[in-house]
C-alpha cells in the first residue's frame, strides 16, 4: 500500500474515531411497535420507611445542642417527666441491636419504631422549650437551640406566627415553608391556637403559650418529611 493511501486511510479512521456519538434519545414506550397498548405501572413500589436509627439519633442530638448520647440521656431523664429514662430501654424499640439481650438489628420499619422516635421527639421538644424559654437567667435569643425568636407574653396572630414558624420549619425540615406542598403554615397555626385555647395548666409545667410552641415543635419533629424517606 502506498504511503499516500496509508495516510488517507489513517485520516479517515481518525475522523471516525473522533466523531461525537449521537445522543441517545429516549423513545416513549407507546412508539415501540407492539407496545402501543401496553399498560404501564408507575405506582410507588416501596412504602415509606425510617432511615437507620443511628442517623435519627445523631440528627436529634445535633438539633438539640450537639450533645453526646449520655449527655442527652442525663438531661432528658432529669426532672422525672417520665418521657425518657435511658437509651437501653429504647434500643429494641428504635430498631438498634441490643447485644446484652442477644437481639439483632431490626431491618424492617414498623409502627413501634415510629412511635418510639415520636416519643423521643416529644421529650426533646419539651426539654428544648424548658432550656430556651424557662431558664433562669433567660437565654439570649441567639443562644437558644430551637426557639431562637422572641416569644411575646400573649398569643401571636397569623402574621406573627408565620415569621416564627418559618424559622422552625427550616430548622427541622431544611427548606423554606413557602415551598411546602400544602397550606402548612395555616395548619400549624391552627395547631398552635387550639393548643393555647385548650391547654389545662393544672399539673403542667408549661403555660398555655409555652404549650402552644411545644406542640408546634412536636408536630415538626414528628412530620413524615422528617421521619421517613
Amino acid at each position: 500500500m502506498s504511503t499516500k493511501r496509508t495516510w488517507l486511510l489513517g485520516t479517515l479512521l481518525w475522523a471516525v474515531a473522533c466523531k461525537e456519538p449521537e445522543a441517545n434519545q429516549p423513545i416513549p414506550i407507546e412508539q415501540i411497535p407492539g407496545h402501543d397498548s401496553l399498560a404501564q405501572d408507575t405506582t410507588h413500589k416501596e412504602s415509606p420507611r425510617l432511615v437507620p436509627a443511628e442517623a435519627y439519633i445523631r440528627s436529634y442530638l445535633t438539633l438539640f445542642g450537639g450533645l453526646t448520647a449520655l449527655q442527652a440521656q442525663t438531661q432528658l431523664a432529669a426532672g422525672g417527666s417520665g418521657l425518657f429514662d435511658s437509651w437501653t430501654a429504647y434500643l429494641g424499640a428504635l430498631g438498634l441491636p441490643n447485644y446484652a439481650a442477644d437481639l439483632s438489628r431490626n431491618s424492617q420499619t414498623n409502627a413501634l419504631m415510629v412511635a418510639s422516635f415520636e416519643r423521643l421527639g416529644i421529650a426533646l421538644c419539651d426539654k428544648a422549650l424548658e432550656k430556651d424559654l424557662k431558664a433562669s437567667p433567660a437565654v439570649p435569643i441567639d443562644k437558644r437551640l430551637i426557639f431562637n425568636f422572641e416569644v411575646p407574653p400573649t398569643a401571636v396572630d397569623a402574621t406573627g406566627f408565620a415569621d416564627r414558624f418559618a424559622k422552625l420549619h427550616r430548622k427541622f425540615l431544611g427548606y423554606p415553608v413557602k415551598l411546602a406542598p400544602t397550606d402548612r403554615t395555616a395548619r400549624f397555626f391552627a395547631l398552635y391556637g387550639d393548643t393555647v385555647k385548650r391547654h389545662n395548666p393544672m399539673g403542667s409545667r408549661f403555660t398555655a403559650l409555652e404549650a402552644g410552641w411545644a406542640a408546634v415543635c412536636q408536630g415538626l419533629i414528628r412530620h413524615p418529611e422528617f421521619q421517613l424517606y
